[in-house]
């Protein structure tokens, strides 16, 4: 099994997919209006979608995470210069991650951690 997409709903699609595009570097594969944009996520999808009016926002207070892997240090190590030009904090780190929050208060990760060294190679 491997992840197909992840979609994070949203009422500002628009900025969302510039925290995700502009900041983290992934690119757009496909656009759908105002309603919807794709990231390219590895061989996954990240979809923005436009939120109803009716659903929750998420909980900024929620430790869940969405963690995505880096190359390499140095890559981290840029995103997170990004981040910090944009005022972001990061809320916490290891040795191989950092963790910080989208513009919608999602705790979201950047880690160098050897996944294969978990998974094997499968």
């Amino acid at each position: 099994m491997r992840l197909h997409h992840l979609a994070l709903r949203t009422r500002d699609v628009d900025s969302l997919e510039a925290f995700y595009a502009g900041l983290v570097g992934l690119p757009c594969v496909r656009r759908d209006g105002t309603r919807s944009v794709w990231l390219a996520l590895g061989d996954a999808v990240l979809m923005i979608e436009r939120a109803d009016d009716a659903e929750p926002a998420p909980d900024p207070r929620s430790m869940e995470l969405v963690a995505l892997a880096a190359r390499d240090a140095t890559e981290r190590d840029a995103i997170e210069a990004r981040l910090r030009a944009r005022d972001v904090a990061i809320e916490a780190r290891t040795a191989h991650t950092i963790y910080f929050r989208d513009p919608e208060g999602r705790r979201v990760g950047i880690s160098t951690y050897p996944i294969e060294s978990v998974v094997g190679t499968r």
